[in-house]
């Protein structure tokens, strides 16, 4: 099967398309769940040439069947967020290096050295949330970053305040990622000009505070940090590979992600850029699970191949990392 190596070193469509393919006819015979989908689907694994052909899992199945395509030993389980009761999806890890080189490269693709940069998180810190893949990321991040005043503050407002203002002074790289409640909370209790932070929002607010449309969400921060645009990422436990926005809701994928939009009303056909529908993600970092899912989240592509989130399939779960703090 393809080394990770060939997967980040993938710089144009040709190649990304080869692997994708490469990987299918890998995953088509080596994830049972995903084989017996296939099966069910009635679809000729060698007929498959192109990659709009491949069928994409459901990401419903993350909770209710293992999703492996490897036989070593699982290294790490991430765990979606979700309240009392609910049942929580289920991202068994063989091979957690490949989720590291996934979201350092990344981070260096769309922002640079990761040693250059500060990182202050509103988030719970990994001791408190394990299972997150998010909280693991940030958590290396925050070590790889080498600032001594990188670190969590999700319950203490007044020193991220402090610790704000004095990279201000300093002119600072500084990234502050959060969940988005957490980061209203700030702004409501605090007014601060840093313009060159980038603020990075990493989820919604159900079940903590009242639904806010993105522009009147991300007018409220913008104003209350003093920043220009707000930066988001889009990712979730059953993938080993984040996109990012750097502004106005706008998500571009590293070089081995990409999104195609399925038909709301028949899933297994795509639609054209520019029209709404289910989001399918390719990600090639998913080489020993599954690397075809299909979201519940709806979107659509641009012209130029970004893409936007638009909101969710009616009665999808509450899910995110806004739920990561109760």
């Amino acid at each position: 099967m393809k080394h990770s190596e060939d997967i980040f070193s993938i710089q144009n469509t040709v190649q990304f398309n080869q692997t994708a393919l490469d990987i299918f006819k890998f995953q088509a015979e080596n994830c049972s769940v995903y084989k017996q989908y296939i099966h069910h689907l009635g679809v000729n694994v060698q007929a498959v040439e192109r990659i709009e052909q491949i069928p994409f899992l459901p990401i419903g199945f993350f909770k209710t069947h293992t999703v492996l395509s490897s036989t070593k030993p699982v290294q790490i389980t991430f765990s979606s967020s979700g309240t009392t009761g609910m049942v929580q999806s289920s991202h068994q890890v063989t091979d957690v290096k490949l989720y590291e080189q996934s979201y350092l490269q990344a981070f260096n693709q769309f922002y640079g050295n990761i040693e250059e940069y500060n990182f202050l998180a509103l988030l719970p810190s990994y001791q408190q949330r394990s299972g997150s893949s998010l909280i693991y990321m940030v958590n290396d991040l925050i070590e790889k970053s080498k600032h001594p005043q990188s670190g969590y503050f999700l319950y203490n407002h007044d020193d991220l305040l402090n610790t704000l203002l004095d990279l201000k002074s300093k002119n600072q790289k500084t990234v502050l990622i959060g969940v988005t409640y957490a980061l209203l909370d700030f702004v409501e209790k605090y007014d601060i000009s840093f313009p060159d932070l980038i603020v990075m929002e990493t989820g919604g607010m159900k079940g903590k505070r009242k639904e806010m449309v993105r522009e009147e969400l991300h007018n409220q921060l913008t104003k209350g940090f003093g920043i220009k645009s707000i930066h988001s990422e889009y990712g979730m436990t059953e993938l080993l590979s984040q996109a990012y926005s750097l502004g106005d809701g706008i998500f571009n994928c590293p070089n081995w992600m990409q999104v195609l939009i399925r038909d709301t009303n028949d899933p297994l056909t795509l639609i054209e850029n520019g029209k709404t529908g289910g989001i399918n993600v390719i990600d090639l970092a998913n080489v020993n699970s599954c690397s075809f899912i299909a979201t519940q989240d709806l979107g659509r592509i641009n012209k130029d191949n970004s893409f936007e989130v638009l909101g969710r399939f009616d009665n999808a779960d509450i899910r995110g990392c806004n739920l990561l703090v109760q």
